[in-house]
């Protein structure tokens, strides 16, 4: 009943542009209740789904800019929520996605940025950090350099419009990965260690076990790569980092 009143309440709340709006995918009543009421006093438009089945719907009919998702849903397997958004085709499937898993659990992170998470966070957190993270997606998404496109052989970056294509053909990427290969990009020619990139793109230091890097650009590679077994694009600098090549067919 919690969260229905929640939902309830912000359905009745006039719509303000200028306000992010974020969907929170979580059945847990009261933490949804905090966390709402806690991104609310910073300036956060924060609807609320308690499956799987009501996100999904939330997402067909407003447009939305993060959504935090619990990997541990009454109707629905995170996860498997999480790769049905990126599979949809319009803009819903390119909004950021914060992911919260269980505390102690590597595998479960790994599994989810290999399903297109943007980030994730262990429960239980301190709301400053999530919200600390849901300002760093939404200043990626919203971030629109002067020089627009990138242009290396078949591959363009639009870093206005936020698309990649690959001779023409448009590929989907997460915007954790867009923002990641733009970084690449402008640094092209360069080695980049893990740490830069983790700072450039997450405005963090790169924990010493943490290879969620490793993850993203091997689903990176995935999608701009003729071969992402034999990478021409992203190439590993072994003990350095990754170079992304100038010259490309």
């Amino acid at each position: 009943m919690a969260v229905a009143a929640a939902v309830a309440s912000l359905h009745g709340r006039p719509h303000n542009s200028a306000v992010p709006k974020l969907l929170l995918i979580d059945d847990d009543a009261r933490l949804a209740t905090m966390v709402r009421d806690y991104l609310h006093d910073h300036g956060l438009d924060v609807s609320v789904a308690p499956d799987g089945a009501r996100g999904l719907a939330h997402l067909a009919r407003e447009e939305v800019d993060v959504v935090i998702l619990d990997l541990m849903l009454p109707d629905a397997d995170g996860l498997d929520l999480c790769r049905r958004i990126r599979a949809q085709g319009d803009d819903a499937g390119s909004v950021p996605i914060l992911m919260l898993t269980a505390k102690g659990d590597p595998l479960d992170r790994v599994i989810g940025l290999e399903m297109g998470a943007d980030d994730y966070l262990p429960k239980p957190f301190e709301p400053r950090e999530l919200l600390a993270r849901v300002r760093a997606l939404l200043r990626r998404r919203r971030s629109a350099p002067d020089d627009q496109v990138l242009r290396f052989g078949r591959l363009e970056i639009d870093r206005g419009a936020r698309f990649v294509r690959v001779g023409g053909e448009l590929r989907s990427l997460t915007s954790y990965q867009f923002d990641l290969l733009v970084a690449l990009a402008e640094h092209a020619g360069r080695v980049v260690s893990r740490e830069q990139l983790m700072e450039w793109v997450r405005g963090a230091a790169l924990d010493a076990f943490d290879r969620s890097i490793d993850v993203h650009v091997a689903r990176l590679r995935a999608q701009i790569e003729d071969d992402a077994r034999l990478p021409k694009r992203i190439i590993t600098v072994r003990g350095a980092g990754y170079v992304f090549a100038k010259v490309q067919d």
